[in-house]
């Protein structure tokens, strides 16, 4: 009686670990690679699925979902023999599970590394402004070179950005002393551009105040020849008008001088006359 209990029970959890290996339950976002007899069989979709228990055995779970690689920073050199540094993400998509459990060992490294190779590559054919300056074509460009080689594993490239790119230390170093010493030499050239400006407009302002001095200079002898010419004429032997205008001089010299403020003694002579005769030499 007790041994037909015990074959009841044993065949009781035969039927449940069977069913339990028969019958997978795929999650949604998933994929389940099955080999029958160490072989690949077929590929689980999401939901119920039947498999033949202890012939068939889920090898692989893969998912489906987008998955988000970060690529690690390295150092690259360029054309013009610069250092520098630049990291990127890959979003990358399953679409084969077989292909990419199957066709590489381990598809996450081999992912990273291919971009890595390829960002090297692109980055080694560019100068130092162009890699700093063009995220877009070594986007476009890395995209392009790994979307077919990892297709072969059945994975798609949904895209590819370039996270950081940036000189390295010693580099930046070098590029902040090269643009100090450029803003230098520019200010220097400013200034002497405008110290040359200064120089060219002062020595015109002189040239102009020169030429406009000997003009007014100019102006004033034909002015004092016309006058004398007109007081020669209109005077003639006469002597008395000369006498009349130098003594109206001398009272009005006398008026200015009381009323100046630093006024000093100053000695006329008294006979203007006789003073006007010699200096006339009469």
């Amino acid at each position: 009686m007790e041994a037909g209990f015990y074959v009841v029970v044993a065949l009781f959890v035969l039927v449940i670990v069977t069913l339990a290996k028969g019958v997978r339950l795929v999650p949604q976002g998933h994929k389940w690679v099955v080999q029958r007899l160490g072989k690949f069989h077929s590929t689980l979709n999401p939901g119920l699925n039947i498999i033949i228990p202890y012939v068939d055995n889920v090898a692989y779970k893969v998912t489906t979902k987008d998955i988000v690689l970060d690529i690690p920073s390295q150092e690259v050199i360029t054309r013009d023999n610069a250092v520098i540094i630049a990291n990127a993400v890959a979003y990358i998509n399953i679409v084969s599970p077989e292909k990419a459990v199957y066709g590489v060992e381990d598809y996450r490294i081999a992912i990273q590394t291919l971009v890595q190779t390829t960002l090297r590559s692109i980055i080694g054919e560019m100068d130092l402004d162009d890699a700093l300056s063009s995220r877009d074509k070594i986007k476009a460009h890395l995209k392009n070179s790994i979307s077919d080689d990892i297709s072969d594993w059945g994975i798609i490239l949904k895209t590819v950005e370039i996270q950081d790119i940036n000189p390295s230390g010693t580099m930046q170093h070098a590029m902040e002393e090269q643009a100090a010493a450029e803003r230098a030499r520019r200010a220097t050239v400013t200034r002497a551009d405008g110290d040359k400006q200064a120089a060219i407009l002062e020595a015109e302002g002189r040239l102009e105040a020169s030429r406009r001095d000997a003009e007014a200079q100019v102006v004033l002898a034909k002015g004092s020849q016309r006058a004398i010419e007109m007081v020669t004429a209109a005077i003639g032997d006469k002597e008395m008008p000369v006498v009349y205008l130098l003594g109206e001089k001398y009272v009005k010299s006398l008026e200015n001088l009381s009323t100046s403020a630093n006024s000093k003694t100053v000695v006329f002579p008294a006979d203007i006359p006789s003073a006007i005769k010699g200096m006339m030499g009469k």
